[in-house]
C-alpha cells in the first residue's frame, strides 16, 4: 500500500495545453485610443490560465499556452500542425470567419473557441459541431442596442452604413433588430470610403465641415445609428451632425461584450488584476478570449479531463455555467454553441446600461432575446 500511494503521489499532473491562434490585422484607427495593443486578446488568455492554474494545483492539473500569430498570407494548416505537435487539442481562435471555417474543417478532432468573429453565419448556416463561440454575434449586439433605444422611446432611426461588406452585414443586423423590437428606420444613407487618410493635420477642419453636410436634410429622427465596423467614419459623428441627436451603434453608445469601464458584479476585481498584470484595461477581445480559457478551466476541474469530447458534453449540459462578472452565470445555446451573455452598452467612459432590458421577456432565458433564438436558427451542427 505504501508503494502504491507513493507512486500515485508522484504521478504526472493532467496537462491541459491550450492553443491560441490569431490572425493579425493591420488597419488604421480614427483615434489613437483605438489602436489595438500588441497583446490584444492573448492577455485575457494569460490571465485566465493563471486562474486555471491556481485551482489546478489543488486538482493536480496544469494549464499551458501555445500561441501562434498568423499573417494574412500564412498557411493555417501549418499552424494547426504545429499546435498538434505540441499536444494541443483545445484552440482559442481570433480569426476571420472564412479562416475559422477552414481550420475547423481541417481538424474535426480539435475543439475551437471562437473569441473574435461576430458573424451570425458561423452560428447559423455555417455552424460547426467543433466550434464554440464566446464572442457575441452581430445580431446579439444589434438587439442589445435596439432594446435600449426602444426602452428610451427613441424609435425613429437614421441609419448610416459604411461601404464595406462587413458594414452591410452590421446594417442587416440593425434592420432586423429594428423590425423585431418596434423601431422605424426613417432613412438610410451610405458613407463611401474614399480611401483618404484617417488622421491628418487638416482632419478636424475637414470633418467639421463634411459631417454636417452629410447629415443635412434628414427626416425627423430620434437617434443616428451607425454601421461602421470598418472604422471609417462613425467616430467622427458625435457632436458633428447637423441635427442635435445622439449617436449609437459603431460610435457614441456602443454595444460590447466587455468594456474597460465595467466595474459591476465584481468586475472591478478582474479589471484591477488585469491592469496590474498588463498595465492597461481589459477590452472586449481580451474578455472573449478570457472567457474561452476559463470555460476550459471549468470543464477540466469539473470533469477531471482535458479531452475535447468530454468537455463538449459538459458545456452542452445543464451542469455548465460560467461566472463571468456580467450579472448572470453564462450558459451555452446547445443548438448553435453560442455562449449566452448580457451585452454592455458603453459610451467610452461609462457603461450606460446592460441588455437584455427590463420588460423584454422570454419563456426560457431572457438572454435569448438577444440574437437568433432556437425557433429561428438555421444551424444544423455537423
Amino acid at each position: 500500500m505504501l508503494v502504491t500511494a507513493t507512486a500515485a503521489s508522484q504521478a504526472d499532473p493532467l496537462e491541459v495545453r491550450i492553443g491560441y491562434l490569431r490572425m493579425l490585422e493591420s488597419r488604421p484607427a480614427i483615434s489613437l485610443l483605438d489602436v489595438p495593443p500588441d497583446n490584444n486578446g492573448i492577455a485575457g488568455v494569460l490571465l485566465a490560465i493563471e486562474d486555471n492554474n491556481t485551482t489546478g494545483k489543488f486538482l493536480d492539473q496544469r494549464f499551458s499556452l501555445e500561441e501562434i500569430r498568423l499573417k494574412q498570407t500564412d498557411n493555417a494548416a501549418t499552424a494547426l500542425t504545429a499546435l498538434r505537435y505540441h499536444g494541443v487539442s483545445l484552440v482559442i481562435a481570433d480569426l476571420p470567419a472564412d479562416v475559422l471555417l477552414e481550420v475547423a474543417g481541417m481538424r474535426r478532432d480539435l475543439l475551437f473557441f471562437n473569441a473574435g468573429a461576430i458573424d451570425d453565419s458561423l452560428r447559423e448556416e455555417d455552424c460547426r459541431a467543433n466550434v464554440i463561440h464566446t464572442a457575441p454575434t452581430r445580431s446579439m449586439l444589434a438587439d442589445a442596442l435596439a432594446q435600449y433605444l426602444v426602452w428610451k422611446k427613441w424609435r425613429r432611426w437614421l441609419l448610416v452604413t459604411g461601404s464595406h461588406a462587413k458594414d452591410r452585414l452590421h446594417a442587416d443586423a440593425l434592420r432586423r433588430a429594428a423590425a423585431r423590437f418596434g423601431a422605424k428606420i426613417v432613412q438610410e444613407r451610405v458613407f463611401e470610403d474614399t480611401g483618404g487618410a484617417r488622421r491628418t493635420d487638416s482632419g478636424i477642419v475637414q470633418t467639421q465641415r463634411q459631417i454636417p453636410l452629410f447629415t443635412q436634410a434628414a427626416p425627423d429622427h430620434d437617434v443616428l445609428v451607425a454601421a461602421d465596423e470598418s472604422e471609417v467614419f462613425a467616430g467622427y459623428l458625435p457632436y458633428r451632425t447637423l441635427d442635435a441627436r445622439p449617436v449609437a451603434g459603431s460610435a457614441g453608445l456602443v454595444p460590447k461584450a466587455w468594456d474597460p469601464a465595467h466595474d459591476q458584479w465584481g468586475a472591478i476585481q478582474l479589471q484591477n488584476r488585469f491592469a496590474g498584470k498588463f498595465q492597461r484595461r481589459m477590452n472586449e477581445r481580451d474578455w472573449q478570449a478570457w472567457a474561452a480559457a476559463r470555460m476550459i478551466g471549468e470543464a477540466a476541474s469539473r470533469k477531471r479531463s482535458g479531452d475535447p469530447a468530454t468537455m463538449m458534453e459538459f458545456f452542452k449540459s445543464s451542469d455548465f455555467a460560467l461566472a463571468a462578472f456580467k450579472g448572470q452565470r453564462l450558459t451555452l445555446r446547445e443548438w448553435n454553441l453560442q455562449l449566452r451573455q448580457p451585452i454592455l452598452l458603453a459610451d467610452g467612459r461609462t457603461v450606460v446600461s446592460v441588455s437584455p432590458q427590463e420588460g423584454f421577456l422570454h419563456q426560457g432565458s431572457e438572454l435569448d432575446t438577444l440574437g437568433y433564438d432556437r425557433p429561428e436558427t438555421k444551424c444544423n451542427l455537423k
